[in-house]
């Protein structure tokens, strides 16, 4: 796909070159607990929690598997399964794509440690759960999945590169996909060197024909651009999830939470951005809030 060339103050999506629609959302950070507390914290008409809330309890796994689970394959499925629950569709018939900057860098962390001490101690259930892909596996053995999925880390630019490859997967193969975007906190020497704090997950069910699931069209393109161009959440918001290595991504779902239209940017690489329209379904938009529209 050719990237087009996108000057800075000029409309985000002048060619509209393609349109995926979003029918699902999950979400879940530290202090937002959930899609339906976001939706609420994010557009101001709550506040959030003073400290953070207990990690979600994903339902999907049975009950052992569940307290063994670490932090990412928790939060993962638990957004992956609400995205899902929203729109719909069965999970055993959705492609994937997850996306983390650094994986689980708490059991890196731990297992560097085990190797630095007493390495013939070494964990193989937390080598197991420290590969990128292993929220993915426990995903596709928990929903009975057997369509593919795709595991993408980007390191700055994860959130976006992770988005356009879902996109694109629903475009090219013609079928939904969901997408699934986390980073948890860093500890220890590794957390010095790959910062990351709090947790941030957030998932999406895109599809490439609207329907009456519709949530929000999302138009389109990737564009070279002169320098990195990154839309940020507001100020209040950005704060809640200040840190964390996957903050990027909030400014999407805060335009999705506020139900208006809203030009979003998202890095790609140094010089290229995926630049993105999102519009909300007419239900979104007749829900919205006076007040909100009045803000914008």
């Amino acid at each position: 796909m050719n990237a087009r060339k996108h000057d800075a103050g000029t409309a985000s999506t002048g060619g509209r070159a393609h349109e995926v629609f979003i029918e699902g959302v999950g979400f879940w950070a530290s202090r937002i607990p959930g899609w339906d507390a976001a939706r609420e914290i994010l557009t101001g008409r709550a506040q959030a929690p003073a400290t953070p809330v207990p990690r979600p309890s994903p339902a999907l796994l049975p009950p052992a598997e569940r307290r063994r689970a670490p932090d990412t394959v928790a939060l993962a499925l638990e957004v992956a399964a609400r995205a899902c629950e929203a729109s719909g569709r069965d999970p055993k018939l959705l492609p994937s794509v997850f996306a983390s900057t650094h994986g689980d860098l708490a059991i890196s962390d731990a297992i560097c440690d085990t190797l630095a001490k007493t390495p013939s101690l070494t964990s193989p259930t937390k080598f197991h759960n420290s590969v990128h892909n292993a929220a993915a596996g426990y995903w596709t053995i928990g929903t009975g999945c057997l369509k593919p999925y795709t595991s993408v880390s980007g390191y700055y630019f994860t959130f976006g590169q992770g988005l356009l490859e879902a996109a694109v997967q629903a475009l090219s193969e013609g079928t939904p996909v969901l997408y699934v975007a986390f980073d948890i906190e860093a500890r220890g020497p590794v957390g010095t060197m790959q910062p990351s704090r709090g947790v941030f997950a957030g998932a999406l069910v895109l599809a490439p024909e609207a329907s009456h699931r519709e949530v929000a069209r999302l138009a389109w393109e990737v564009c070279e651009v002169d320098e990195p161009q990154q839309s940020i959440a507001r100020a209040a918001n950005a704060a809640l999830v200040e840190g964390n290595a996957m903050a990027n991504g909030l400014a999407l779902f805060e335009a999705l939470a506020d139900g208006v239209e809203r030009d979003i940017t998202q890095t790609l690489a140094p010089h290229l951005s995926l630049v993105m329209r999102v519009t909300p379904a007419a239900e979104t938009r007749a829900l919205q809030s006076p007040r909100l529209q009045s803000v914008q």
